[in-house]
């Protein structure tokens, strides 16, 4: 049986909001989730592990940046762990995520109940692509939470140099590390939405979550190509790891307002072609 519901929600606010936390319960309670949140978390610690176990320190220019300040200063063991997690990990835990939103819901035959609540497709959309972005945050967060533990535990901590050769205390270069994690946060929702409108255009999940990674890995590597260095600008990928003026005296918000263009832009566009695709679509499932 075909089911077509107005795509225009016609409820007060509140069944939004009731929507919104019903989706971060069911997000947050699944043991899919916190496996992906212990696997990040695991990544510092392993780092942390590998550099106080190695018999000779970290030569610098060689690794993952940061990691020959690790053995310095354990507050470096956060930020290295989020350029280890950049390229894959925190890319691999979203996209399953992302990609999950409506297709998961369309395999377990749920999403025609979602509809038929007073909520609209609008925002049945907007309420998934909340409970990814919460994702994203609950993600970065946890790779630094669990790597400044690390280095705390294994490591002496002091005043940390920044790249621009000033010099800040503890605190502030904690406010720094969750500084960088709101950089990676944002440059993980255009991705969020990528999957998103995968999502819409399949009933079945792991084929949106595969695409959605496969997509992430493809722009890194056409990042990475010089030969098409006119499309750079336009990859989602691009701004990725340019967090560099965060660690710097003063900060330069520059790369972190072209990172938040740039994935607005995804945002805009992604959640237009998933509204368009969604909005008319017959639920069958």
């Amino acid at each position: 049986m075909t089911l077509s519901v107005d795509a225009s929600p016609r409820t007060s606010p509140g069944a939004g909001w009731a929507l919104l936390a019903s989706e971060l319960s069911v997000l947050f309670r699944r043991v899919r989730t916190w496996a992906m949140l212990l696997a990040l978390a695991a990544v510092p610690v392993l780092i942390a592990v590998a550099v106080k176990l190695s018999a000779r320190p970290a030569t610098p220019g060689r690794g993952p940046l940061f990691l020959d300040r690790i053995t310095q200063n354990g507050l470096f063991v956060a930020i290295t762990a989020l350029v280890v997690c950049v390229p894959l990990f925190l890319p691999l835990t979203v996209g399953v995520v992302a990609g999950d939103t409506l297709a998961g819901e369309a395999n377990l035959g749920t999403l025609r109940y979602l509809l038929l609540a007073p909520a609209g497709r609008i925002r049945l959309l907007a309420v998934k692509y909340a409970g990814a972005v919460a994702f994203c945050i609950a993600a970065t967060v946890t790779v630094v939470a669990a790597g400044a533990l690390a280095g705390v535990v294994l490591f002496p901590v002091g005043p940390v140099t920044l790249l621009s050769g000033d010099t800040i205390g503890e605190v502030e270069s904690l406010l720094r590390s969750l500084l960088v994690a709101a950089y990676i946060t944002v440059s993980l929702l255009g991705l969020s939405a990528i999957g998103l409108l995968i999502s819409t255009f399949t009933d079945v999940p792991v084929g949106a979550m595969a695409a959605t990674v496969v997509l992430s890995v493809v722009s890194q590597v056409l990042d990475n190509l010089p030969q098409l260095e006119w499309l750079h600008p336009w990859l989602f990928s691009h701004h990725w790891l340019g967090f560099a003026d965060l660690l710097r005296q003063p900060v330069s918000w520059d790369s972190f307002l072209d990172n938040a263009v740039l994935q607005a832009g995804y945002v805009a566009v992604c959640g237009a072609l998933a509204y368009g695709r969604f909005a008319g679509k017959d639920i069958l499932s």
